[in-house]
């Protein structure tokens, strides 16, 4: 059960957040500004790429790095493939993890390291691998870990994770807002110094100035009627959230705001894109989970008896491809099943903008719920 009443309090939101997830949400525009910094510090914008690299590979625990390499390979688009290494291991835990290279991989190919943890052995070994291969190895992760000096002793590339005081009060959460934006940022801006995406200093800029323009809008202090991450949060308890995409950049933000919604907050969640959405999603709409699933549910005991769980769509737009749209088509789905919806649209800009807006607003929703719920 949801306590809405928590929501308006900000004190005991900020009593309930023993992870600083929504510290994380708040400052995620510093956070992209220290990453950047670190960045330049580190050497990106100095570097001098002989040509693209044949393939860009992403290896990391967690969520942290499939949501990094979602978001990249949408930004780099199909003529740069970027691809996530999947781990294995017989549990996940740091020294349980194991990567390996393709069998193809070499010297004509880039490796991408995140992780907020850096302790991994899987990953030290990985970095090494790659430097017998000849394949160029760019990491982040916290400073004076066993991965920072791996990446060393592979003449490798380690930019310094952008970090926070109360990061290390208790275990990161791969899907944490701060987690992505300080691992996520000086991949960027690195992909950008090699031309394989544009995130120039100056979009960065932006991005930070949009995620603390979101921070204004959907933090603590504003309430709930006013707050539509709070609204979002609100309106998805007791629901299944049916997620729906529109747009290129809307996706990797839809798969994101499924993955936070589940380890932050334990609530289950689908997510597709338009128009593909509205077949693969029919069924689940007219079936049990439909609102009018069950007419006696007005007559249940609402005191003894724990809320049926019905479907809730939530439409994140962005720009739909050359101006077609299946929104209407989607809304007539969902009010066809007696089914609501939440609809998320970002303010007009550049792409890394109005994802990061996307990305934001959704966080912002996924760590209320987390909060509100455990109260």
């Amino acid at each position: 059960m949801l306590d809405e009443s928590l929501l308006d309090t900000p004190e005991a939101l900020a009593e309930a957040d023993h992870r600083g997830l929504l510290r994380g949400a708040a400052e995620a525009g510093a956070r992209v500004r220290t990453a950047a910094r670190n960045a330049a510090e580190a050497g990106v914008g100095e570097l001098k790429p002989d040509g693209r690299p044949r393939a860009v590979l992403i290896a990391g625990p967690g969520a942290a790095a499939t949501h990094a390499a979602d978001l990249l390979g949408t930004l780099a688009g199909p003529g740069s493939p970027v691809t996530r290494l999947a781990p294995t291991g017989v549990a996940p835990a740091a020294g349980a993890l194991r990567w390996e290279l393709p069998g193809w991989a070499g010297s004509v190919d880039l490796l991408l390291i995140t992780t907020p943890d850096g302790t991994e052995p899987g990953l030290a070994l990985l970095a090494e691998q790659a430097y017998r291969r000849g394949c160029a190895v760019v990491a982040v992760a916290p400073p004076g870990t066993p991965l920072a000096e791996a990446v060393a002793g592979a003449h490798g590339l380690f930019v310094a994770m952008a970090t926070a005081p109360y990061d290390q009060d208790e275990p990161l959460a791969a899907s944490a807002p701060g987690v992505l934006w300080a691992l996520l940022t000086p991949l960027l801006a690195l992909l950008d110094r090699i031309g394989l995406l544009g995130a120039s200093t100056e979009a960065l800029d932006k991005v930070a100035d949009r995620l603390d323009h979101v921070a204004e809008r959907c933090g603590p202090a504003i309430a709930t009627y006013s707050n539509p991450a709070k609204t979002l949060a609100a309106e998805l308890a007791d629901a299944l959230p049916v997620i729906w995409t529109e747009g290129t950049s809307a996706g990797p933000a839809g798969r994101r705001f499924a993955a936070a919604l589940a380890e932050l907050s334990g609530t289950p969640a689908v997510v597709a894109e338009l128009p593909e959405a509205l077949a693969a999603h029919s069924a689940l709409l007219a079936g049990p989970l439909a609102a009018r699933a069950n007419p006696d549910d007005f007559f249940r005991d609402r005191v003894e008896e724990a809320p049926a769980l019905h479907a809730r769509v939530v439409l994140l737009r962005d720009r739909p491809i050359a101006g077609l749209t299946a929104a209407p088509a989607a809304r007539d789905l969902a009010l066809s099943h007696d089914t609501p919806i939440s609809e998320l649209e970002p303010d007009p800009g550049g792409e890394l903008e109005t994802l990061a807006e996307l990305i934001a607003m959704t966080d912002f929703a996924a760590v209320y719920l987390a909060l509100a719920s455990r109260a």
